[in-house]
């Protein structure tokens, strides 16, 4: 009944609720696996013209408090260029999985994400997601759509809808690799136009060494090029994660 309401709650959010994809954002998979801990690192970096753009680190700590939710908290750094690096936001995500892998032809989760800014005045963000997983033998495909809104700003401001999507090969637990695309529609109910919308794509690799015991250390990264005009030229990604 829970997960039913879940998934009625995130639909409707939609309608009712990205800003543009940060450099250190990750790709998003529905699965939760209970009683893991982990603490993760994300960093990444825009790139125009051949020059940093904008940089970014998130450092956060998670863990599996159920067998279908998630949640961790972090701090997120950030640097313009120019500029130093100085924090830019605090957050708390949750995620809920709300179908058994294998259950139904695709697996499906839900985020809840609130991240307070640095800066007050622009008040409170609210990010949610559907996420969505298939698996063909070796072959894991994933396809999320975001909308994100701020809350309580002094700016008016209206939901962004976005994407992330992942194809990845799994060749062996150590070394997979796939590719990656983050994008940006525009707002809900008046999406830009084609050339006016943000799409970047590129390669990636992924991979898990098992430390012992229940630890771990996953890690994954990415190279993306812009496909339009809004589109930073370059992104540059990676995520490292202790699991323990």
């Amino acid at each position: 009944m829970m997960k039913k309401q879940l998934i009625a709650a995130a639909i409707a959010a939609f309608g009712a609720s990205m800003a543009h994809a940060g450099p250190a954002d990750h790709i998003f998979t529905p699965n939760v696996e209970y009683g893991e801990r982990e603490i993760e690192f994300s960093a990444g970096s825009f790139r125009d013209h051949g020059k940093e753009d904008e940089t970014a680190g998130v450092l956060t700590f998670g863990m599996g408090v159920t067998q279908f939710w998630f949640t961790e908290i972090g701090v997120e750094y950030e640097r313009e260029r120019g500029e130093s690096f100085r924090r830019e936001a605090f957050e708390w995500e949750n995620k809920f999985q709300l179908t058994e892998p294998g259950q139904y032809f695709i697996d499906l989760g839900a985020l809840v994400e609130i991240e307070r800014p640095r800066d007050h005045d622009e008040g409170w963000e609210l990010k949610i997601g559907l996420l969505t997983q298939k698996d063909f033998d070796k072959v894991q495909l994933n396809f999320n759509l975001l909308a994100e809104r701020h809350y309580d700003s002094e700016e008016k401001s209206r939901t962004e809808v976005g994407y992330q999507w992942q194809a990845k090969y799994r060749w062996m637990p150590q070394f997979e690799v796939g590719l990656q695309g983050l994008g940006v529609f525009g707002n809900w109910g008046s999406w830009e136009r084609n050339g006016d919308q943000e799409h970047s794509v590129g390669p990636a690799i992924f991979g898990k060494i098992q430390t012992g015991g229940r630890t771990a250390i996953k890690y994954n990264a990415a190279y993306l090029v812009g496909l339009t005009k809004p589109s930073p030229d370059h992104t540059l990604r990676a995520t490292v994660e202790f699991e323990f």
